[in-house]
């Protein structure tokens, strides 16, 4: 944990506190993103003004520009009449949600091959390492959250900021279906190939073989996903 990062432990109302040398808006919708992202606000949960500023420590207004902010985001959505709710996404929408993540991920290992130093292509290395070693221990937990650091890292490290922008927004909305599709051994053990070729192919700066290897994997994972929906892959 870095030094500027609370501890997920605290209440929010004392996280937000260790962080007022940021402007409390953004520290409110940093806070109530995370709540969404983490569940403790449900997909299809009412979000309360007055509850949250109460928890939070805060007046209403900071809380009604994040929920305006998190809207546009597609985080949340505004029903007429009933309020503002945390937003669910269909099946429909994340398996186009895979469609466009798999061309920001071709995108970025492509650019990837040509630019990585040798410290990026080293702790890529070692994330895909890291979640071998958790496949192999059974933990299922670990892997999920190597698997999601590792497609950040590949964003981060590609250096468009614009496409770590579209991303971040795609992989966020994907994450409120709460879809586990890493659930089973064997499907982890393709995805975690799948992350072999990745790294080689930018180790070896083969751009369109890395491409290919980026773009394959997330649409594996729409595959994977369509599986357990029992629904057949369309062209």
């Amino acid at each position: 944990m870095t030094d500027d990062a609370p501890d997920p432990a605290l209440p929010a109302s004392a996280a937000i506190a260790l962080r007022r040398s940021e402007s409390l808006g953004s520290i409110v919708l940093r806070e109530m993103e995370r709540m969404i992202l983490a569940g403790e606000l449900a997909v299809g949960q009412r979000i309360s003004e007055q509850n949250l500023a109460l928890r939070l420590g805060v007046s209403r207004g900071p809380v009604r520009e994040a929920a305006s902010a998190l809207e546009r985001s597609g985080l949340l959505t505004s029903i007429a009449n009933r309020g503002v709710f945390v937003r669910e996404v269909s099946p429909e929408e994340l398996l186009e949600l895979y469609d466009m993540r798999a061309l920001l991920t071709g995108f970025a290992c492509r650019r990837l091959a040509g630019t990585a130093t040798a410290a990026q292509k080293a702790a890529l290395r070692r994330m895909v390492e890291a979640m071998a070693d958790a496949l192999k221990a059974g933990d299922g937990p670990a892997y999920y959250q190597g698997n999601l650091a590792f497609h950040d890292a590949l964003m981060e490290f590609a250096g468009h900021r614009k496409a770590a922008q579209i991303y971040d927004t795609l992989i966020k909305q994907a994450h409120l279906s709460r879809r586990e599709v890493l659930s089973r051994s064997a499907m982890m053990q393709e995805s975690d190939a799948e992350h072999l070729a990745i790294v080689d192919a930018i180790e070896a700066g083969a751009a369109e073989r890395a491409r290919k290897a980026g773009e394959r994997h997330v649409l594996n994972g729409k595959r994977r996903l369509l599986a357990r929906l029992g629904r057949a892959e369309t062209a």
